[in-house]
């Protein structure tokens, strides 16, 4: 005799759970990993390629599918991708342990990274090793935050160890070309420029224009392309000659 198995149970694998509470109840979506920051980042915009299941539980693990009175009386609305949206949208991705732990410690490498990267010592202008930096962190007690960038994390950091001294750094310069025409506008945009630039390595003049080399911060340099777009009605002109202006070699202990 044949016994026929019930094939009413699915098996999730590769699974990433989404979790919203909301009006004393838990909803989850069960999701492909990876997808749900693509989705977040509008790298991925199909819920079909986000979703393993089409569906609101209530307990992805048990099967237990949410009710349409749960979501109308919870969200309003019986429609259940706006509901999926908003879960995709507002609530918080359940990771394992072990891979949270990994996470922590990639993010963690990815900020000392951007930080080795884009400073220097202001006294020496040689950048820092990361492990100089990593152990700067720690100093700093710092706090991995997953749900924020590691970009906007780096430049926390290099703003809490300035702030603190934990180290003397800055941000490495950029080496720029700033080009004006010799008009009587030019001179008050100079007066303008002049707070925004570190310093200037050489400059030049004749009747037509006025010609800088100079060092500038690199979180100053949208200001002034703006300024001098401006201020100079589109004919000046600003080139960047060097992204990071450093000497060779890594600062030592």
């Amino acid at each position: 005799m044949v016994i026929q198995q019930p094939n009413t149970q699915i098996k999730l694998t590769n699974v990433s759970i989404v979790r919203l509470r909301k009006g004393g109840k838990r909803f989850e979506l069960a999701c492909y990993k990876n997808k749900v920051m693509e989705w977040r980042s509008n790298v991925e915009t199909d819920l079909d390629e986000v979703l393993q299941i089409h569906s609101v539980f209530m307990n992805v693990s048990k099967g237990q599918v949410a009710s349409k009175e749960d979501l109308k009386k919870c969200f309003k609305t019986e429609e259940t991708d706006k509901v999926i949206q908003e879960i995709l949208k507002k609530g918080e991705l359940q990771v394992a342990e072990k891979e949270r732990s990994n996470q922590l410690e990639s993010m963690w490498r990815d900020i000392a990274n951007i930080v080795t990267d884009n400073c220097v010592n202001p006294q020496t202008k040689r950048p820092y090793t990361v492990t100089m930096i990593e152990k700067a962190m720690q100093d700093l007690h710092l706090s991995v935050n997953t749900k924020r960038s590691s970009k906007s994390q780096a430049l926390d950091v290099i703003k809490q160890l300035q702030q603190k001294q934990v180290l003397p750094i800055q941000r490495a310069q950029m080496r720029v070309r700033l080009t004006l025409p010799q008009t009587k506008e030019a001179k008050k945009l100079r007066e303008k420029l002049q707070p925004l630039i570190t310093s200037i390595e050489d400059e030049d003049s004749n009747s037509d224009e006025y010609e800088v080399i100079a060092l500038v911060d690199p979180g100053n340099y949208r200001q002034i392309n703006e300024l001098l777009q401006s201020d100079s009605k589109g004919k000046g002109q600003l080139e960047i000659m060097n992204l990071r202006e450093k000497e060779e070699g890594d600062e030592k202990f």
